[in-house]
This record gives C-alpha cells, structure tokens and sequence, in this order.
C-alpha cells in the first residue's frame, strides 16, 4: 500500500499503455496458443497441430527460409550499414543532403517497395534487361520462382527498405564516440585500421548489439515482401501461418505462429543471457 500511495500518479499514467497492451497484444498471444493445442475437428486439447506441423514440407522449407533470410540479411546490412555510417560520419560537403535522402525508403510502405522491386526483378524488369544489355545473359532469368536466387531478391528488398534504421542506429553510436579518443591513439602511433580495429569497434558495440536484436526480430517477422514478391514459392513462418489461417485451419496457423513467437523469445534471452551478463561482468 506505501508503494501505490507514493507512486499513484505514475501508476495511472502508465495504466492506459499497459491495457492497451494488455488486450491488443497478450490476449491475443494467449489465445493463439491456446488455439495451437486445440484439435481443429473435435476442440479437444491435443498436440496433433504441432505433429501436423513438424510434418509438413512446407513448414520445414518456411523455417529454414526465415533463418536464412535473418542470418544472412543481417550479416549484410550490419556490415553494409557500418560502411556508409563511417562515410556519412566524415565531413564533406552535401552530407546533410545524403544524410536526408537515404532515410527515403523508411517512408515507402513496405507492400508499395514489393510491387515496386517487382518492376525490378520481374522476368521482364530492369533488372534482366541490364543483364541482357551487358552481354551476361541470353535469357531472362525467373528470380521469384523459388530457390536462393528467390532468397537473395528477398533479403535484397528487406535491405532497401530496413537499411536507413540500421545507418541510423550505427551512426548515433560513431557519433558518441569523442573525437579525442582517436587523437590519443594517433599520438601513440595508431593508423587507421587500429583505430577501427581497437577503438571504433568496441565502443561501437552496444549500438551494433541493439542493431541485431531490432532487425532480428523485425526479420524473424517477415511477411508483405515474400507475400508480394514471391507468393508461395518462398514460404516463410508468417505467410505459412497466413495461408493455413486462410485455409481455416486455425490450429496450424496457430502452432505455426507460436513457433514463430518461441523463436523470437529464444534470440531475446540469448541476449540478454550472453550479451547482457558478458557487459555486467566486465564493468564489475
């Protein structure tokens, strides 16, 4: 009671966002598992959803589509991103204006940057016809028809799109960083490969941690790009679960989005269990 008295006001500003959360985001995640153990012919409780789940083909080609598309989507934009933060961080003249133009694609819903990239990597895009131009090819390649080619386009578009964030993110942290730090080094002799290697990096570590964690779970959750790109040729968890929804098969959809959800809870307390407790030890 000493607690409610000295902190009500608190209390009650923050009681509208926890029942908006309540009912918008935990009853309906309740309410999906209890969906995925229910028997869709009989409303019993059964584990059947999950069996069907682990057995179907194309649940196991949507699973490994997802960690594909986070492992290595992630991998390139990190290490894209980093590169233009370190240039955008220089001065030069236009930075202002090359700083603005790339936060573009943020503003571009993501089912207009489908059916736009669609005009790019379509049989008959821009795409294909500069390879054709070039001499590299003599037909026209189908990139959405499945396969890494497919993966490749996808995990393209996700980047266009998601890229300006993770620039975003990186650069707030290079910005953090003291400009006298790199003097230091430079008197004690370092060039700039150590200065990347020793200082820039490490310092920059918290910014690149919370990178992964936001594009991980954001990846993980893929849905409009395959949707529209692709259809059906590259399943993912998300458009798995939709079309069984769509099928009216709720509880496979349901198990099917639970999965989804477990993973995404694995990689969070994989962070914070490694991530988390490594910085706790080292600022002991």
């Amino acid at each position: 009671m000493r607690f409610v008295k000295k902190y009500w006001l608190e209390m009650m500003m923050v009681l509208p966002l926890f029942a908006y959360l309540f009912y918008f985001t935990f009853i309906p995640v309740f309410q999906t598992i209890q969906i995925s153990f229910l028997d869709d012919k009989s409303n019993q409780i059964s584990l059947i959803n999950y069996q069907s789940l682990f057995s179907h083909i194309d649940f196991n080609s949507a699973l490994f589509n997802t960690i594909f598309i986070t492992l290595v989507g992630i991998t390139v934009q990190i290490v894209i991103a980093l590169v233009i933060a370190l240039i955008l961080k220089k001065k030069f003249f236009g930075r202002g204006f090359f700083r603005t133009i790339m936060l573009i694609p943020m503003g571009v819903p993501t089912l207009v940057s489908g059916v736009t990239l669609l005009f790019v990597f379509g049989q008959t895009g821009y795409f294909n016809e500069l390879l054709y131009r070039l001499g590299l090819v003599s037909t026209q390649p189908y990139w959405l028809g499945g396969g890494f080619e497919s993966l490749a386009v996808i995990i393209f578009a996700d980047m266009w799109k998601v890229l300006p964030l993770t620039i975003l993110l990186l650069l707030a942290g290079l910005e953090s960083i003291g400009e006298d730090v790199y003097e230091a080094s430079s008197i004690d002799g370092a060039n700039g490969w150590k200065k990347f290697w020793h200082i820039t990096l490490p310092l920059l570590k918290p910014s690149i941690t919370m990178a992964i964690i936001l594009r991980a779970i954001d990846s993980f959750r893929i849905f409009e790009l395959p949707l529209v790109m692709t259809g059906k040729n590259v399943p993912v968890l998300s458009t798995f679960a939709y079309e069984a929804f769509q099928r009216n098969q709720y509880g496979l959809s349901g198990a099917a989005a639970v999965i989804l959800l477990f993973i995404i809870i694995i990689f969070i307390l994989l962070y914070f269990f490694i991530v988390e407790r490594k910085e706790a030890r080292e600022n002991r």
